[in-house]
């Protein structure tokens, strides 16, 4: 199909469903929703057809008069003028069509699940899971989304060898989504007295939220454990049994919560990461099968794959898939994330143009 036949059945499916969402024949409260949410993806899409049809007429019109033998030759000057200025604008306007155009990933704006664990390092990577478990928190501060802490495990002197959060906001995982993996950190530990710098390493999983109606899960598929909550150094914190391990026996899947005092609100909780984690394994799934696809996105979503380095003594941050260092860690470390963020996105759309060509 061409770029200009499927422009009109955008167009045309837009004007459609203008009509539906205005009818008398109300539809039901979901088919609204529903239509309501389709509508509005599509008015991004017809308004950017719109500037592009209207800049390849202007376009059109340079180019006509710049060739008319009988105009004066001032304005044809002008016109060839205006025409190269022309060229530009709407070959930005195409590349912002394509982009449009992509297939989109179904998860982008979907609310996310943070999970940071320390990984080799001892107590130094537990202090460096903390600061990235805060570094998220403080960037989705700054996005206005909200940030609800699910569960931490504290080692006692400031560091998390586990902790996990809920991201709520539009478009979360389309921002987060290339966090996931390897996040290492070179610096001289605060419990190092002889001033040796030492590499840690913590892993980042984010997982796109997963509704009920993504991922079915079985009652008879599950196995619920429940026991008493216990602290730091195995001091007990409860005195019921509130703590909930929940193990998907289909696929050896075990998420555990005990933050609550309440073992409803834990097996909630636990419920909601299992799902999250479901979801991700449906996802991986189906990319594996688009591997040449895969190849050419921004990193695989492997947790066991480095993907950055938090370089203390030299103030530095280098993200190793695109290859991008920047001179300014304490500011990427207090939240300000989207330099980076907007790199990895612009690289993943780079990427998937150039497998439509």
């Amino acid at each position: 199909m061409t770029l200009e036949r499927k422009l009109d059945r955008i167009v045309a499916r837009h004007d459609e469903l203008a009509d539906a969402l205005a009818s008398s024949e109300a539809p039901s409260a979901d088919e609204f929703m529903r239509l309501s949410k389709e509508y509005a993806e599509l008015s991004a899409v017809v308004d950017a057809i719109t500037e592009l049809r209207s800049a390849q007429a202007e376009y059109d019109d340079l180019e006509t008069l710049a060739a008319d033998q009988d105009a004066d030759e001032d304005v044809r000057t002008l016109a060839r003028e205006e025409l190269n200025e022309m060229a530009g604008k709407l070959a930005e306007h195409e590349k912002r069509m394509q982009l449009l155009l992509l297939p989109k990933d179904e998860a982008d704006e979907k609310n996310a699940i943070l999970e940071i664990r320390a990984g080799t390092g001892g107590d130094e990577a537990a202090l460096f899971g903390a600061d990235l478990f805060r570094m998220y928190q403080r960037y989705a501060e700054s996005k206005g989304w909200k940030f609800e802490v699910m569960s931490v495990s504290e080692t006692g002197i400031g560091g998390y060898k586990e902790a996990s959060a809920s991201i709520l906001g539009r478009g979360v995982f389309a921002r987060l989504k290339f966090e996931s993996g390897v996040h290492r950190v070179q610096r001289v530990p605060e419990t190092e007295s002889s001033g040796r710098i030492h590499t840690s390493a913590a892993t980042v999983a984010v997982l796109p939220e997963a509704e009920e109606v993504d991922v079915k899960v079985e009652d008879k598929d599950l196995r619920i454990d429940v026991y008493r909550a216990s602290g730091p150094g195995g001091q007990s914190v409860n005195t019921t049994d509130s703590a909930v391990r929940i193990t998907h026996v289909p696929t050896g899947l075990v998420v555990t919560q005990q933050d609550e005092k309440s073992q409803h609100k834990n097996r909630a909780k636990a419920m909601k990461i299992l799902r999250a984690r479901l979801y991700e394994l449906e996802r991986s799934r189906a990319d594996q099968e688009r591997a040449a696809e895969r190849k050419l996105q921004v990193g695989s979503g492997d947790r066991s794959e480095r993907i950055r380095t938090y370089n203390f003594p030299q103030g530095r941050v280098t993200d190793h898939r695109i290859n991008l260092t920047l001179h300014k860690l304490e500011r990427v470390i207090g939240g300000e994330l989207d330099e980076i963020v907007d790199a990895l996105v612009a690289e993943d759309q780079t990427a998937r143009l150039a497998a439509t060509h």
